[in-house]
């Protein structure tokens, strides 16, 4: 079997950092703010995505990210960063994230399936990817299109987790 590491390690970095964006909103936009039940089921289905990224990771002894403190911080401070703006732009972070998930996951499992070699990778990925979708369009039905400057927050947020994706493959 060919060896995923890389992608194995870039995946659970970025399920833990999307649970590091979600907890920023909620303490910001609050237990019971404007979409904070979406945004905590949201939350938990990437702490579960996360978990199962961390027990492959320690079926294959893939070592993490050396990143993941960064990516705690930066997760956090965007999450809350975002939310100060306003619960739509809370929601356009989470539109461009999962975007970019999105697209990263299709490229994964492309890979995958030209390799053929490692069906519970790529089961993962296919789940966790139509959950990705899910809470993309949850967030463009939650307004984040209105959110202030939307086009340029949402360029720089996939900007910002495409050099992340390339960094934690790697680092």
């Amino acid at each position: 079997m060919k060896d995923h590491s890389e992608m194995i390690r870039v995946d659970q970095a970025g399920e833990f950092g999307a649970t590091r964006i979600y907890a920023g909103q909620l303490a910001v936009l609050g237990e019971r703010g404007p979409h904070a039940a979406e945004i905590r089921g949201m939350a938990d289905q990437e702490e579960q995505h996360r978990a199962a990224f961390d027990a492959l990771m320690a079926r294959r002894r893939v070592r993490p990210t050396a990143l993941q403190p960064f990516w705690s911080v930066a997760g956090y401070a965007l999450g809350a960063g975002t939310a100060l703006l306003g619960p739509e732009a809370a929601m356009a972070c989470t539109a461009a994230v999962e975007e970019e998930i999105d697209r990263h996951y299709t490229s994964q499992l492309e890979q995958l399936e030209q390799d053929g070699d490692d069906p519970e990778l790529a089961d993962m990925i296919s789940r966790f990817r139509d959950e990705e979708r899910e809470h993309r369009d949850a967030a463009l039905a939650a307004g984040a299109e209105q959110a202030p400057a939307y086009p340029l927050l949402s360029g720089a947020i996939r900007l910002g987790c495409r050099v992340a994706i390339r960094l934690a493959e790697k680092i």
